[in-house]
């Protein structure tokens, strides 16, 4: 593992998870924290990812949320952030750690528009993660804003949009007998990326 690239290196686990995992192989749990540095994790879906990911130099990897949830609060507040890849079926780990920013607009509705049209106004419809009083409520907004778009096309909400993580750490972990794992570190520098093993 020691020259590659841990982006060319994530293709390849990744590709091996999208064939051996049943459910979610982009599922990731995503660890962020408030401005008192209380932390917070939920998972979420990888939505893009590579050197060049929302044309950004560097890159990174991309998911996207409501920014006046939970997370969108926390992530305004604290732009440091912490991923994790879990593919049980295959033994291994990914951890990420880096800086959050805010993807384009253009790569936001390009994205929403690729969303089934029950997402995008579910996407309307939800104050994500504030209190509800009942099930029904939520039900009635959706068959309200489904109404509102009837014949024409979801537009994106101004509070849905996607961040991109920029790496400056990233560890691939293997599972290996008697606990004796292999675990592979690249940190990134001035001039690309610097690897090295860790013990387990």
């Amino acid at each position: 593992m020691k020259d590659k690239d841990p982006y060319a290196l994530f293709d390849e686990w990744l590709a091996k998870a999208c064939a051996a995992e049943p459910n979610d192989s982009n599922a990731m749990a995503l660890a962020s924290a408030d401005a008192e540095g209380k932390p917070s994790v939920r998972m979420v879906l990888l939505k893009g990812h590579g050197p060049d990911a929302d044309g950004r130099d560097g890159g990174g990897f991309i998911f996207y949320t409501n920014l006046e949830s939970r997370k969108g609060g926390e992530l305004a507040a604290n732009p440091n952030v912490a991923l994790l890849f879990h593919w049980k079926s295959l033994a291994r780990q990914v951890r990420i750690e880096g800086p959050v920013a805010r993807v384009s607009d253009t790569a936001a509705d390009a994205y929403f528009a690729s969303r089934a049209r029950e997402s995008q106004i579910g996407a309307w419809a939800s104050d994500q993660s504030r209190p509800l009083d009942s099930r029904a409520i939520f039900e009635a907004r959706y068959a309200e804003t489904e109404r509102r778009f009837a014949g024409r096309d979801v537009t994106r909400p101004p509070h849905w949009l996607g961040f991109i993580v920029m790496p400056h750490r990233i560890e691939f972990w293997q599972d290996r007998e008697y606990r004796l794992h292999e675990r592979w570190r690249f940190e990134r520098s001035a001039d690309g990326w610097i690897s090295g093993m860790l013990y387990p």
